[in-house]
């Protein structure tokens, strides 16, 4: 005996929403036997854009039972029968909800009529239930209300189940994968998915990137994001929107974080919510001014120039110049640090040699300066992080050259790794964060980095 089931609600998510109207058409796997229908006081108010879609005005259910009112009659019109919805699991994660609070365990077999259009009509340009009725002459007698909605799924059921019931039954059984997959989502493309690290994409139905993610297994991962009753807005939003899933293979969790981090910054995806903060890079740079100091200026990383050393905050760079100042006895303002119209104020202090009232010589200031830039990165080495690759006969190599992260590429196994110009011929270079340098510190602190120093 199947369940045809249709609600309507103040809002898209299970999570701070409640129903307001309820409808069911049982079915015997022959026809229609019998129908159940009946509005909900929601206990809340219907927003006025929900009043305009469906008709369902806060005065309709002023007067209506509350569901905890009808829990009980409900929950025996769905007990013991295969609970079939137009994307079931929007109507199941509302009702699962609504037991839960009255102590009733509600977790039937279902069945979801977009995602079985989808096999048995192949082809159509929408399985979203108006445009999908109206393909196959479906009429929906009272559209966006709970009756009209279930009993045009009802219609569109029997036929589904007259066309291959085999098929529905199939559907059914609990490997099927049917009625846990998103509506849209082809079964085909869920099953092609690799059981191996990497990174994945889930695109909307304009191929847009909605959600990007890592995994160590890639299957698996996927698999948690569509089990469970998703009751939140992101969970529920992510679900509906789903119509192509894509991947990179990456060989390894370290490469699958750094690729993830990179594409999250790079396509901004809808649905991501950790990394999507623009963090600005800081640079020391250096320049000769017109009486022939070197000078440093700490700045904002400047697209197309390379700053002598770069930090994730202005006040990382900043403690580093004054600790450069201290260390090789540099000029606060040539260095910076202070502004002023005339000599810095550490001069009258004793604190300065006078390179910026002139008193120092260029070539004796210029020289502490070098001595100061040779000294930027003489403890940051490089280094090659060797993981394993996308096949057995490949390596991934991550790069850190003198303390900073360039990227990362893969290369055969019997590729020797040991100068730095042969790495940089096998990797793809890549902006290094926040995110990606705790990655890494993280990894190379772990007892199964494998760590190649480069000359």
């Amino acid at each position: 005996m199947y369940a045809i089931v249709d609600i309507e609600t103040t809002g898209g998510f299970a999570g701070s929403n409640r129903i307001t109207e309820i409808a069911i058409f049982f079915h015997d796997g022959n026809e229609v036997t019998d129908s159940y229908q009946t509005l909900i006081n929601p206990e809340q108010i219907i927003p006025p854009y929900i009043t305009g879609l469906t008709g369902i005005r806060q005065d309709m259910v002023d007067a209506a039972p509350t569901f905890e009112e009808v829990a009980q009659e409900v929950y025996d019109h769905l007990k013991d029968k295969v609970f079939v919805a137009h994307n079931v699991h929007f109507d199941y994660s509302f009702l699962k909800k609504e037991f839960e609070k009255v102590n009733l365990n509600f977790s039937p077999r279902r069945l979801c009529t977009v995602r079985v259009s989808r096999v048995l009509f192949p082809g159509l340009r929408s399985y979203g239930l108006g445009n999908l009725c109206e393909q196959l002459n479906i009429e929906i007698r009272s559209r966006h209300r709970a009756g009209g909605d279930a009993q045009a799924t009802a219609i569109l059921f029997d036929m589904l189940i007259k066309k291959d019931s085999e098929y529905v039954a199939l559907a059914l059984k609990k490997n099927s994968k049917e009625t846990t997959l998103p509506p849209n989502l082809p079964k085909e493309e869920f099953e092609n998915l690799p059981e191996q690290p990497g990174v994945y994409y889930f695109l909307n139905q304009r191929s847009e990137v909605i959600y990007v993610g890592k995994a160590i297994d890639i299957k698996k991962r996927i698999t948690g994001h569509f089990s469970g009753t998703s009751k939140n807005r992101r969970n529920q939003s992510i679900r509906n929107e789903i119509h192509h899933i894509s991947y990179e293979l990456t060989g390894n969790e370290l490469v699958a974080l750094l690729l993830e981090s990179h594409e999250i910054k790079r396509l901004w995806p809808k649905y991501n919510r950790a990394q999507k903060v623009l963090s600005n890079t800081w640079g020391i740079y250096k320049y000769e001014d017109r009486q022939g100091y070197l000078r440093f200026n700490i700045s904002k990383s400047v697209k197309g120039l390379q700053p002598l050393i770069f930090f994730h905050s202005h006040s990382d760079a900043w403690q580093f110049m004054m600790n450069k100042i201290r260390d090789f006895d540099l000029c606060p303002k040539l260095s910076g640090i202070q502004k002023s119209d005339g000599p810095c104020y550490d001069l009258p202090l004793g604190q300065c040699a006078g390179a910026c009232d002139g008193k120092e010589s260029t070539q004796v200031y210029n020289d502490k300066v070098h001595e100061a830039i040779a000294s930027f990165h003489e403890t940051q080495k490089s280094f090659a992080i060797v993981g394993s690759g996308r096949t057995e006969e490949e390596s991934s190599v991550v790069l850190v050259e003198r303390g900073t992260y360039c990227g990362f590429g893969f290369c055969d196994k019997d590729v020797s790794i040991s100068h730095l110009d042969d790495i940089k011929t096998v990797i793809n270079n890549y902006k290094t964060t926040i995110e990606i340098d705790h990655y890494i510190q993280s990894y190379i602190n772990s007892p199964q980095a494998d760590i190649i120093e480069l000359i």
